[in-house]
């Protein structure tokens, strides 16, 4: 999950194939839309997603995009359920804990552009 509205370019460089959720903005979504032409066989389960921003915080947006993430790609979707989520963009905080715990996520590994997020399934 990116929630850094300039993510842009770097977008490329992630993995083809596994599933990306990033912030629409304008610099995300140029990349994004190119690289769905690009990779027109991917789906929202190995693909790229965009979600709209509600806020000026990359917490709060990626807060708000929780429960979408886990009814697409938890239990409910997949086989398996996803059991980790790399976050770029924010830092993991006590809130972040609080609502990713929610999820059953216990176990959150920094790193020097955001966070890594473990849960046992």
């Amino acid at each position: 999950m990116v929630v850094d509205p300039a993510f842009g370019e770097k977008l490329a460089l992630l993995p083809p194939g596994s599933p990306i959720w990033i912030v629409d903005t304008p610099a995300n979504k140029a990349v994004a839309k190119r690289l769905w032409s690009e990779r027109p066989e991917r789906s929202h389960l190995d693909g790229i997603t965009t979600f709209r921003v509600s806020s000026d915080s990359p917490e709060e947006n990626l807060l708000g995009e929780l429960a979408t993430i886990d009814l697409h790609h938890g239990s409910y979707s997949s086989d398996p359920p996803y059991n980790t989520l790399e976050v770029i963009g924010a830092a993991v905080s006590e809130k972040i804990k609080l609502a990713m715990g929610e999820y059953g996520f216990e176990e959150f590994r920094s790193s020097s552009d955001g966070f890594e997020a473990i849960r046992q399934t």
